[in-house]
């Protein structure tokens, strides 16, 4: 049974939503991957954000350009976290547009949003969020932070060994 969902608007936005798939499949957990687009199948939308808690997803990953949004019509409809990933697309205005629609939600309807292309960052967050409860997935992220501590101390004594 997944526990993150990760759609995204359009398969053109495959190429960022690739950073968050792969995040999460090295911590070991279930995904389920899908195109909903909030503008061209609205009742594929309705769908998936009505019912992905009820198939046991617990956080969703949504990715979206232009307009963007996917996330915040989710997170009206769902009672899950979502993590919205702004897209710098084709028809973007250099991603601004992606990163405001998805970033200025009202009140009552809030969506954690990632820096611009950051889906790698949105699949950590959803581990964490997923590892609040699970221990073994909490432990997962204690691991990786210890690798990132690790290699930036090594290549900190590689650059000041470096005269």
């Amino acid at each position: 049974m997944a526990k993150v969902g990760i759609i995204m608007g359009s398969n053109s936005d495959m190429p960022v939503m690739q950073e968050a798939i792969t995040i999460l499949h090295e911590f070991n957990i279930d995904i389920e991957i899908d195109i909903v687009s909030a503008h061209r199948t609205p009742d594929k939308l309705y769908d998936y954000a009505k019912n992905a808690h009820i198939r046991g997803v617990q956080v969703i990953i949504a990715g979206a350009g232009g307009a963007a949004h996917l996330p915040g019509m989710v997170a009206s409809m769902s009672p899950l976290p979502v993590i919205g990933v702004p897209i710098k697309s084709s028809n973007s205005i250099d991603g601004w547009d992606s990163v405001l629609s998805i970033l200025q939600m009202p009140g009552g309807v809030p969506v954690a949003t990632v820096a611009l292309n950051g889906a790698k960052n949105a699949g950590i967050l959803a581990a964490q969020i997923l590892g609040s409860s699970d221990k073994k997935v909490q432990q997962k992220i204690i691991d990786y932070k210890e690798e990132l501590k690790v290699k930036v101390n090594k290549a900190s004594e590689e650059i000041s060994q470096q005269k």
